[in-house]
């Protein structure tokens, strides 16, 4: 058995996008062999529904698959295909932009202001970039939820953990994607299968991502007085820690315990030409992409 290290630990960045919404940005647009295959992370958790309100209004994707998660609030959300819904907490959506979709999502907070959620957008590999677009949307009540008597609790969203199955299947990265919680003081070890890439997302409390006997912390990247300098720390709130190779990851928690997402998916190692929310794997495809939105054959016809 070996702990994977911990290669970066980097605070995400705030970011404007759609019409508007404030959102941290954990990695996108720079960089994807990084998180190969992984291209782009948000959190768009906001405590002021003027911060959300304006939403993500009609526009395309095509060659990616994205993973929507909410944690507090809902997303109303329609598409080309003529599907439509509302997601809340809990919940999950997955959608294949495939050959290509239009969509858009628009958040509504909850009673105390609240819409807190994430989404991750994962690569198709070349072979799959033009497969036809596919939603799927997931309940709260179907994703299994394993407790330990330490207190640690997984909720498994995609891949098969611990004797459990997240509903969420089919995507081309055949990622695993967890929730994990875990006490204060308590270290817990999660496996992860070698062959896969891994990073985790603290979003609740703070733990040490490393192979010590007490939380001791990692290099972390932050800024003080304007000015970027790494510092030790404990991973905390809109943490992003990208793992190296290994077979398992290895947390413990600070004194207020710890909740993140851990993440891990097969690289695909293919080349990547990404604009906007159309990525492909050539500048022609891309300049094809863009021709097709122009003159409105982007949305293949069913068959």
């Amino acid at each position: 058995m070996s702990i994977r290290p911990v290669l970066s630990a980097t605070q995400s960045k705030p970011t404007l996008e759609g019409a508007g919404v404030h959102l941290h940005r954990a990695f996108g647009f720079h960089e994807p062999e990084a998180y190969d295959p992984f291209l782009l992370f948000d959190d768009f958790r906001n405590d002021d529904p003027r911060l959300s309100e304006k939403g993500f209004p009609w526009h395309p994707h095509r060659g990616i698959e994205t993973i929507t998660y909410v944690l507090a609030g809902e997303v109303e959300h329609e598409d080309s295909l003529g599907n439509a819904g509302r997601l809340g907490a809990g919940d999950i959506q997955w959608m294949t932009a495939g050959s290509g979709i239009m969509h858009q999502e628009m958040p509504h907070a909850n009673a105390r202001g609240q819409m807190h959620g994430f989404q991750l957008w994962a690569n198709l590999p070349r072979d799959l970039k033009m497969t036809a677009p596919n939603y799927q949307d997931v309940p709260s009540a179907e994703i299994p939820v394993i407790e330990e008597d330490d207190g640690t609790k997984v909720r498994v969203i995609v891949g098969d953990f611990w004797g459990k199955s997240g509903p969420v299947d089919g995507i081309a990265a055949d990622p695993l994607y967890l929730d994990i919680t875990v006490p204060a003081g308590v270290t817990k070890t999660f496996p992860v299968d070698t062959r896969r890439q891994a990073f985790a997302y603290v979003f609740e409390g703070a733990g040490a991502f490393t192979d010590a006997a007490a939380p001791q912390g990692v290099l972390l990247e932050k800024e003080v007085m304007g000015q970027e300098v790494n510092i030790r720390d404990l991973s905390g709130n809109r943490t992003v820690v990208r793992f190296g190779a290994g077979d398992d990851v290895r947390v413990q928690a600070g004194p207020e315990g710890v909740r993140f997402l851990l993440v891990a998916g097969a690289p695909i190692r293919e080349p990547v030409a990404w604009h906007g929310p159309i990525v492909m794997n050539t500048k022609d495809e891309l300049r094809q992409a863009m021709a097709d939105l122009r003159n409105g054959t982007f949305i293949r016809p069913a068959h």
